[in-house]
């Protein structure tokens, strides 16, 4: 392990770079929701060697409703000094990622994610990724929501239609400052566009090494959030809305290079799809274990709603080539660009789990050398169900107890973390067992 008067000295090094004296230093907690303290530099630099935070994130639900007993305190945390980045909405100004270093480290999500990067890092591969979101915005700001029940929700840029340049250019100047921003706190755009429905945008993050591509992710979620508060707007990360809006993904992108040539371990043009027989594998692995782990990319009751009939978010454990109905489309455009695309995810999914869960199976079916038996789909539309593909849960309570009961999630992921998640997600599932909505009022108030 580093230590820490090294740690101080990266930090201090990768400060002075972006001449910033504030820095804003959080954990990312389940919810993938950024827990920070505003510190000035020469405080957050006398304090690293012994630098604590409460250790109730992980003993919390999005709601913030504690679920795990006490006692709760200060525990210690360590500092990645690779995370850092500017802080694009004060001058002079960078945010820095933390980890619990004590009791809580192996529950917590970016933690898992390093494990298997390392174990990745053991057989001699580099691990490259990248996300692509697609999010609502809303013409309603944080006090207008409360006033309408958050019902009756305004939407922004109403008329919009899937990729149209009608709306890319009325609203050219909100896209461009949007990345603008981005762009500042050194998050790489591939992309930004319109995208399908009233409000709806899609970005596409450029590949990063695996750390850093997840962290980009929830920088990303968090800054598009307050620059759309900041103009009056509200940016919905939810997989689905309700009625009249689209299912909203969060897709993950990964390729294996090997850690001394560089060569990506996915690409081999001769054989079929492009596929080398290490990406057969890692694909076999994952559609092996994604179910029994489902929660890993789905662990709100509102992902599930996004698999509903009629969507496009794919229905089973499914592959193919540039097919958008599988759940895992892979792509090799080129040997560089081969890849795997994991589509199940939506857009709240935790950036840090779900990569985790990508990695860890695939890395398990290239360990087992597990053949890739399923063949492709071959169609492709939104209620597309293959024959013999595996099933995925229906709910999150369904997901929940395939994923504390299942061995191979402990093997991978550790009992712990299992444990302590599937507890997050039953209390999640329970906190909105007994919430009733319009539409069910409507449907069984007068009848019977």
């Amino acid at each position: 392990m580093t230590e820490v008067s090294e740690v101080s000295a990266r930090i201090a090094k990768e400060l002075d770079r972006l001449d910033a004296d504030i820095v804003h230093v959080g954990l990312f907690d389940f919810a993938t929701m950024f827990r920070e303290r505003r510190l000035r530099r020469a405080d957050l630099l006398s304090g690293a060697d012994s630098a604590v935070f409460a250790n109730v994130l992980p003993k919390w639900d999005s709601a913030e409703s504690i679920l795990a007993p006490g006692p709760y305190g200060s525990e210690p945390i360590v500092y990645d000094p690779e995370s850092i980045r500017p802080y694009p909405f004060e001058p002079r100004a960078a945010a820095l990622v933390a980890d619990y270093s004590g009791p809580q480290a192996e529950i917590m999500p970016r933690r898992l994610l390093a494990r298997q990067i390392e174990r990745a890092g053991e057989a001699g591969f580099d691990v490259l990724a990248a996300y692509e979101f697609e999010f609502i915005v809303l013409n309603e700001t944080a006090d207008s929501l409360r006033e309408k029940g958050f019902a009756n929700l305004s939407h922004f840029a109403a008329d919009n239609r899937c990729w149209s340049g009608q709306t890319a250019a009325t609203h050219a100047g909100f896209v461009a400052d949007l990345e603008a921003l981005l762009r500042a706190a050194d998050i790489d755009l591939f992309a930004l566009g319109v995208e399908l429905g009233p409000g709806c945008l899609e970005a596409t993050l450029r590949h990063k090494p695996a750390m850093r591509a997840a962290d980009d992710a929830a920088f990303f979620r968090m800054f598009t959030k307050a620059f759309c508060r900041q103009r009056g707007l509200t940016a919905s990360f939810m997989p689905l809305l309700g009625a009249g809006f689209p299912g909203i993904g969060g897709h993950v992108c990964l390729s294996l290079r090997e850690r001394q040539s560089g060569k990506n371990v996915f690409a081999d043009r001769a054989q079929q799809h492009g596929l080398s027989k290490a990406a057969q594998s890692f694909l076999a692995g994952i559609i092996d274990v994604v179910p029994q782990a489902f929660p890993m990319c789905a662990h709100t009751v509102n992902a599930y709603r996004r698999f509903a009939p009629g969507s496009w978010a794919p229905k089973t454990v499914s592959w193919a080539p540039y097919n958008y109905a599988a759940a895992v489309r892979t792509a090799a455009e080129t040997e560089e660009a081969t890849r795997l695309e994991l589509r199940l995810p939506g857009g709240d999914v935790n950036v840090y789990l779900a990569l985790a869960l990508m990695l860890g199976a695939g890395l398990d079916g290239l360990e087992r050398r597990l053949p890739l038996k399923d063949e492709p789909i071959g169609a492709g539309g939104p209620n597309e169900i293959p024959a013999n593909a595996p099933r995925l849960p229906t709910d999150l309570l369904e997901a929940t107890r395939r994923f504390r009961a299942s061995e191979t999630a402990k093997r991978l992921f550790g009992t712990a973390f299992v444990e302590h998640f599937a507890m997050i997600c039953e209390a999640e599932d329970t906190a909105l067992r007994r919430a009733v909505s319009a539409a069910e009022v409507q449907r069984y108030l007068e009848g019977g």
